[in-house]
């Protein structure tokens, strides 16, 4: 079949939905369509997408089963060079259609199949600026280069150089190069049989394989293409070890297979990967029936094993939380871990990441709530001799140390701040915000920008805090997602651990898979309120799924934290970075600029949260 000028005299329409790259480039050559393709140009930059001529041939299992070719109105005149050398002058594509019409036909007959090009960036570069010139949406092809792949295959001594003529002469191609578009891709046609036959010489069986062979990778890569042999094409861990069985890296994919292959392609540019693959004998598979689960598992595996290759996940002791201490005189203490001691009065804001993120959190606590600030333990009566320290002298500190001091204004001022950390931020940000508006004022932005991050900081903690908290309530939650293929993604939870999950097949009642999933999910214990009884890492990405479109609760409930816990106002600070707003020279923040409306419902949209 032949595309004709005449049929691409179609009014342009958006091609979002052509997706061109497979879903599994694993798939085996004899079943992949490729669409060879060549275009006329005018020359120059790709910008310009002076497309005179595009022809192209659809391959499948080595026949030849479509040809594309059209010619195209570039616009522009065509340089006499370029009419020289091709035939096409202005006279000969002056009545043929432009390119933004061409564009849509073209993607038509090449959906779903892989691109190939001889010296494929100046072709699929003129496309990709043709794609945008004319508003359609790049799909983003899979793409043999039959240069590289030439280059890749044949020895230095069979041909003098990698041209299409020399190549077309040397495969004694069924047509020679014309510098017409058609004639020129039915040429490349010929060139990738004869390559693809030299590549599976040397074990190139997929179309992954043809993109490694062809790609400049290390030898490194290259020899442990092998670790992928077996693994299945389904969501899960995967786990490289070295040697003597011990983990080196722990990753998590939809496609197992897919993704470990990407390692040992050009893709993989990451330095200690490309380490860690050297080192690399084998791979494990774990495979997952949700996407969730491989992620929870992913979490525990790289905090048990601790693989070295792996910088994320791996210190959860490392994290912090701000505590409100159940001590006579109570103060703000960074500690490790979150005590049985909520009834005691003692609250939590967290975690954090390090020590330095809870400390700042405290100072934005503290100017609204100056509460003491040392670590000394207080007598409960105080001797009439007891100095009280500088901040007493100050009047930054009510003293409750001497025997001067009010300790039922203390009390008081501590209750206040337990509310604020139960679920109330609204004194702490008007005072952080009036802060800020007067060091705007005096032009000392540097510092309004500091006590910004102390805000934030203290925002982000009590948004932690009271999503962990409300999930680490919940004895038990049931969830399901809908999946592409119709069916359902089911999720147990239980105190903020995920207990259980399955996979329900399209078509099939969800029902007996879930009352099974409960029946058979881990029995787990409650942990301190708000710290869940599994990593908090885990848990938030349980919140994140939760949180996420689609989901719907099957059994437990509700999942709620206080309305003024701060993710409004975390949504007003994140909206004042935004260009535009402020002048860069001015810092960031204005006494004048509007905070805007609160708006309790962007909780979920916390950032870092």
């Amino acid at each position: 079949m032949a595309h004709s000028s005449s049929a691409a005299r179609v009014g342009p329409r958006r091609v979002d939905a052509v997706q061109l790259r497979l879903a599994d480039v694993d798939a085996d050559l004899r079943h992949v369509t490729f669409v060879v393709l060549d275009l006329e140009t005018t020359g120059g930059v790709p910008a310009d997408a002076g497309i005179t001529e595009i022809g192209a041939v659809k391959v499948h299992g080595g026949e030849i089963v479509g040809e594309f070719q059209t010619l195209v109105n570039p616009g522009a005149p065509i340089p006499p060079f370029v009419a020289a050398l091709t035939g096409i002058t202005d006279a000969l594509v002056a009545t043929a259609p432009p390119l933004g019409a061409v564009l849509p036909t073209f993607w038509e007959f090449a959906q779903d199949a892989v691109l190939v090009a001889h010296n494929a960036p100046y072709d699929i570069g003129f496309l990709a600026a043709a794609s945008a010139r004319f508003g359609y949406a790049w799909p983003d092809p899979t793409v043999v280069d039959t240069v590289r792949l030439a280059r890749a295959v044949l020895h230095r001594d069979e041909v003098r150089n990698c041209k299409l003529g020399t190549l077309a002469a040397h495969f004694r191609a069924t047509v020679t190069p014309t510098h017409r578009a058609l004639d020129d891709a039915r040429a490349t046609t010929d060139v990738l049989h004869a390559l693809l036959e030299r590549a599976g010489n040397l074990g190139a069986t997929t179309v992954a394989d043809v993109l490694a062979l062809s790609s400049r990778v290390s030898h490194a890569q290259r020899t442990k293409r092998h670790l992928a042999d077996g693994l299945p094409n389904s969501p899960g861990v995967y786990v490289f070890r070295d040697r003597a069985g011990a983990p080196l890296y722990v990753g998590t994919s939809r496609n197992l297979r897919a993704r470990v292959r990407s390692y040992f392609t050009a893709s993989e540019q990451r330095r200690r990967m490309s380490e860690m693959i050297t080192v690399a004998e084998s791979v494990t598979p774990i495979v997952c029936a949700t996407a969730l689960e491989a992620h929870v598992r992913e979490i525990r595996l790289i905090v048990a094993e601790q693989p070295r290759y792996n910088q994320r996940s791996r210190r959860p002791q490392a994290q912090r939380w701000l505590k409100l201490t159940d001590e006579p005189a109570p103060r703000l203490a960074v500690v490790a871990d979150v005590s049985d001691d909520h009834a005691q009065g003692a609250r939590y804001l967290g975690p954090y990441a390090s020590r330095r993120g809870a400390e700042a959190a405290a100072q934005a606590l503290l100017l609204a709530y100056p509460i003491r600030t040392c670590s000394t333990r207080l007598a409960r009566r105080p001797r009439q001799t007891d100095p009280g320290c500088a901040l007493a002298e100050l009047g930054r500190c009510l003293a409750p140390c001497t025997a001067d001091g009010d300790r039922d204004a203390y009390g008081r001022l501590v209750d206040r701040l337990r509310d604020a950390m139960s679920g109330d931020l609204r004194a702490v940000v008007d005072a952080a915000e009036r802060r800020m508006a007067l060091l705007a004022q005096e032009e000392r932005f540097e510092e309004a920008a500091m006590w910004r991050e102390r805000l934030e900081e203290a925002i982000t903690g009590s948004v932690r805090a009271h999503r962990l908290g409300a999930l680490s309530t919940l004895p038990e939650l049931v969830a399901a997602e809908q999946t592409p293929d119709g069916g359902w993604a089911v999720h147990v939870v239980r105190h903020g651990r995920l207990a259980a999950s399955g996979a329900v097949a399209a078509g099939v009642d969800p029902r007996p898979v879930v009352d099974a999933l409960v029946a058979c999910a881990e029995q787990v214990a409650p942990g301190h309120r708000p710290a869940p009884a599994a990593l908090v890492e885990e848990s938030l990405a349980v919140l994140g799924w939760l949180e996420g479109g689609g989901v719907r609760l099957v059994r437990g409930g509700p999942l709620a934290w206080p309305a003024h816990c701060g993710g409004d106002t975390a949504e007003r600070l994140t909206a004042a970075r935004r260009p535009g707003l402020i002048g860069a020279c001015e810092g960031d923040y204005r006494a004048t600029r509007p905070l805007g409306p609160v708006d309790a419902t962007l909780v979920s949209r916390l950032r870092s949260a």
